[in-house]
């Protein structure tokens, strides 16, 4: 089936994103989101390897369980192997209040894969959050609206700025694709993210991450039929 979002005989949405880097691809990111609007499950995983001359020269694997109700993020749990450098995020946050609880360990470094926000230091939050926080889901309608977002790989609330960009086009599944655009600003990172103009579902992703390099999510064409 070809189409920017694939909808599964049980209603989930699936994006299997290729991830290029500079151009080249480096590997997959694929998520789904299930279940009904007021308790949403969504699952991503991760799996970059960058090579240099043939040589591996870095490897990013990141799994994330996240579970909703309605527009706020309730528990999240992540493991995140960031170039042999392990990351583990569980968190439960309040249904009434509150914000993000302490995660055990520590989050150093990043590629912006699972968040696409390259973000350094504990795991634990910094000050208190709003009652109802979303991750960084890009998939959900009203993310341009927010001001915080958690990140799935750090654990961290951090603050985000939306700006609309002029619209343009973005190959999907093979073909351009007319597309809204929105730029979202971290303390660390700008990345701009692109919606269909026709039904508003997300279809690509651009960030700029360590190095000055350019990471983007697009959706392929699928493989020819013989």
């Amino acid at each position: 089936m070809l189409a920017a979002v694939v909808c599964t005989a049980s209603h989930a949405q699936e994006w299997n994103f290729e991830a290029r880097l500079d151009g080249r691809p480096i590997g997959t990111h694929r998520f789904v989101v299930s279940g009904p609007a007021s308790a949403r499950e969504v699952d991503s995983r991760a799996r970059f390897d960058v090579t240099l001359l043939g040589i591996p020269v870095y490897r990013y694997r990141h799994e994330a369980r996240e579970r909703w109700q309605g527009d706020c993020l309730r528990e999240l749990h992540a493991r995140t192997d960031d170039d042999g450098k392990p990351v583990q995020v569980d968190q439960r946050l309040p249904v009434g209040g509150g914000g993000a609880s302490e995660a055990p360990g520590g989050a150093s470094g990043a590629s912006g894969a699972s968040g696409a926000s390259s973000s350094s230091g504990s795991s634990s939050p910094s000050g208190a959050t709003a009652p109802c926080v979303m991750s960084f889901a890009y998939w959900h309608p009203r993310l341009h609206e927010q001001t915080r977002l958690l990140n799935p790989q750090t654990g961290q609330v951090e603050d985000v700025r939306f700006e609309r960009l002029p619209d343009a086009s973005v190959p999907v599944n093979g073909r351009e694709r007319a597309a809204i655009r929105w730029r979202l600003s971290t303390a660390k990172q700008d990345l701009t993210v692109w919606y269909d103009r026709a039904d508003g579902s997300w279809i690509a992703l651009d960030a700029l991450v360590k190095g000055d390099r350019q990471l983007t999510y697009r959706l392929p064409a699928a493989p020819a039929t013989p």
